[in-house]
């Protein structure tokens, strides 16, 4: 399973956007996709129409109260399983804090469901705190969405500072791979200068930064009224307006997510790990 965080610790440049339509796109793709939504904010779990019962499982209880990934999966899709968040969440970071190895629960936890996926798509909290670095440590890969605006740059350089810090001490693989630009206006010269340093700024990095290697993806995700008004309608771009410019936006991000891929053989994994074929399954798919 090829492992995703989408994070940056800015809020408003088009992350949960990013990391829902992305998920849905590769889905369409013919791709299977693991969705987990990370945010205490809870946006990608409000995004694709999941409603949350007071009983209900969310990723909450996998990193406090040990339970299964297979427990909290919503299918959501024939090919789209989602683990969502609540605002709960937001205690999860000072429940951890004197926890052993709490750096790594989300990454122990998704050990047993890596060959049943063929993508897995982490959207992470608007922060580098505890939350972060858990998804940080269970991913090899890091997209980070920006937008072309001089603010939006700000920070860059600590979320690549704790990125490093996360691949020296926890996942030697970790790596940024690529960077979006979201609610992109191309025709600004603003945004061209701030294209261009971006670009240069990740041509020029050192082989042994985390960030060596990365690629500025050629697509753009255009400024669109359309992926505004999806989440309200608990709706991906793809259901809401298949024909919009977000839509083939998306379209083209997956595409080229797709070319950087690896193959990979698929191989058999324990019944017990399977997650849920649906909602109601997750209530009795303790394990």
């Amino acid at each position: 399973m090829r492992t995703i965080a989408v994070i940056n610790q800015k809020g408003g440049v088009g992350k949960t956007t990013t990391a829902v339509n992305l998920a849905a796109a590769l889905v369409r793709a013919g791709q299977r996709v693991l969705l987990i939504d990370l945010d205490p904010q809870s946006h990608a779990t409000l995004h694709v129409g999941i409603e949350l019962g007071s009983e209900d499982r969310t990723i909450y209880d996998v990193l406090v109260r040990g339970a299964a990934i297979a427990e909290t999966a919503r299918l959501v899709d024939d090919r789209l399983t989602v683990v969502p968040a609540h605002l709960d969440l937001v205690a999860a970071e000072i429940e951890l804090a004197d926890q052993p190895e709490r750096e790594t629960v989300l990454a122990r936890a998704l050990q047993a469901y890596h060959e049943h996926y063929d993508l897995m798509i982490i959207d992470c909290a608007p922060s580098l705190g505890l939350l972060s670095v858990n998804a940080l440590a269970a991913v090899d890969e890091v997209f980070i969405p920006l937008q072309p605006h001089f603010l939006a740059l700000q920070g860059l350089s600590k979320l690549l500072e704790t990125v490093t810090m996360v691949r020296d001490a926890l996942r030697p693989a970790l790596r940024v791979s690529g960077v979006v630009f979201c609610m992109s206006e191309s025709a600004t010269r603003l945004a061209q200068e701030i294209y261009g340093d971006v670009e240069q700024f990740v041509r020029s990095a050192e082989p042994e930064t985390a960030w060596a290697g990365a690629i500025v993806f050629n697509t753009r995700i255009r400024r669109n009224i359309k992926l505004a008004e999806c989440p309200s309608f608990g709706k991906t771009i793809f259901e809401y307006a298949a024909g919009s410019h977000g839509a083939e936006d998306y379209r083209t991000l997956a595409a080229e997510v797709l070319a950087m891929a690896q193959p990979t053989t698929a191989r058999s994994m324990p019944e017990s790990a399977v997650l849920p074929r649906n909602p109601s399954a997750a209530a009795s798919a303790a394990v």
